[in-house]
């Protein structure tokens, strides 16, 4: 097993006991399986070991207790400090800043708007981290929850024509994800 392979078996785990007992909205499977798979298909497309463990971890400050300081901690226990660095930076980027409990007075469009403007600025590697979430998303979603499959399928390709610094290849499969979907709904 090479290094990066140990360092993302690692970033996994963290991601698995911070998640904790977490399930996915709409199936009884862990939490964890979301990011495992954002990670595979940014595996595609990049080989950058702190990509990839951003995407192990994109959900991570949003959805649990974790703290960017305890992130970072245990980052520099397994990578050298300018790739934890990089990892943690990802991540931030990734973690939504206009969420309902901080911006009460704002509906989901408002809030959605002022995210796609903070998202069109983020790093390549956090778009690209995005789009293999929203293919992720997009082939759930429309599948376990019809109604709110719409809305949050518009919402993507909004995000997306907003969103053009990531790999241009999964940008487009991202794309024609949510298109396919749209359709389907």
């Amino acid at each position: 097993m090479s290094l990066d392979n140990k360092i993302l078996e690692k970033v996994r785990d963290y991601a698995a006991r911070s998640h904790g007992a977490q399930q996915r909205k709409y199936t009884p499977d862990p939490y964890i399986v979301h990011p495992v798979r954002v990670m595979e298909i940014c595996s595609r497309y990049t080989k950058d070991t702190a990509v990839l463990a951003a995407a192990l971890l994109h959900d991570v400050l949003e959805d649990t207790p974790v703290s960017k300081g305890e992130m970072y901690a245990f980052l520099c226990t397994i990578m050298e400090d300018p790739e934890a660095a990089r990892t943690i930076g990802y991540v931030i980027e990734l973690t939504d800043v206009y969420i309902k409990k901080d911006f009460p007075q704002w509906n989901r469009r408002q809030r959605k708007e002022k995210e796609n403007i903070r998202m069109a600025a983020i790093s390549s590697e956090a778009q690209t981290v995005k789009y293999a979430d929203i293919i992720d998303n997009s082939l759930e979603i429309p599948v376990h929850d019809p109604g709110f499959a719409r809305v949050f399928l518009y919402e993507c390709r909004t995000l997306l024509k907003n969103m053009e610094r990531g790999d241009a290849s999964l940008r487009t499969k991202a794309f024609e994800m949510v298109e396919e979907g749209i359709r389907r709904v």
